[in-house]
């Protein structure tokens, strides 16, 4: 079982950065069984630069939850799957984060997209979630936001999966 994990941030994973956007795929392998998707107010202000990127803005947040009332479902979709994302230990290392700030351990296997994609697709162009879809010609509607990007990463790794002829990914579960 594999949950396919994206997130939107205030900024980088150091300091108190917070969650503004998350979703999750649960996949079994063959196709996507379970799904979870939240924006949630972070508490703080969310920096112009980053509204410009992904969208989101105060205003959308504002009546959103946060991350405690969320994570319990955040917990269930991922419970007993491997944690799968595009650059995965900037998702994990967020939601652990996210976790740790209101006393719940969020422990997972991990698998990252990026690093799968470098093994099972040597020499393309570029490795990032836009460049490498447009590679692979794999749509992605709503760039730069959780659901938009987890839904073009389930469909990579689905790629990945039918791919990975010498069992790569098998061996990182």
């Amino acid at each position: 079982m594999f949950s396919i994990v994206d997130v939107e941030t205030t900024g980088g994973i150091g300091g108190p950065t917070r969650l503004t956007d998350v979703a999750v795929f649960r996949h079994d392998g063959l196709q996507v069984v379970d799904s979870f998707h939240s924006l949630i107010n972070p508490g703080c202000p969310i920096p112009p630069f980053i509204s410009r990127m992904t969208g989101i803005t105060d205003a959308m947040v504002q009546e959103a939850p946060d991350f405690a009332d969320v994570a319990e479902a955040i917990a269930r979709v991922t419970e007993g799957a491997v944690f799968v994302a595009h650059n995965a230990p900037f998702d994990y290392g967020f939601l652990k984060k996210e976790f740790a700030w209101i006393g719940r351990p969020f422990e997972r296997h991990k698998l990252c997209t990026v690093q799968l994609s470098r093994r099972i697709f040597p020499g393309l162009p570029s490795y990032s979630l836009g460049k490498l879809c447009l590679s692979l010609q794999i749509p992605i509607t709503h760039r730069h936001r959780a659901h938009g990007d987890a839904a073009a990463t389930v469909q990579l790794f689905e790629r990945l999966l039918r791919h990975d002829t010498k069992g790569i990914i098998r061996a990182g579960e």
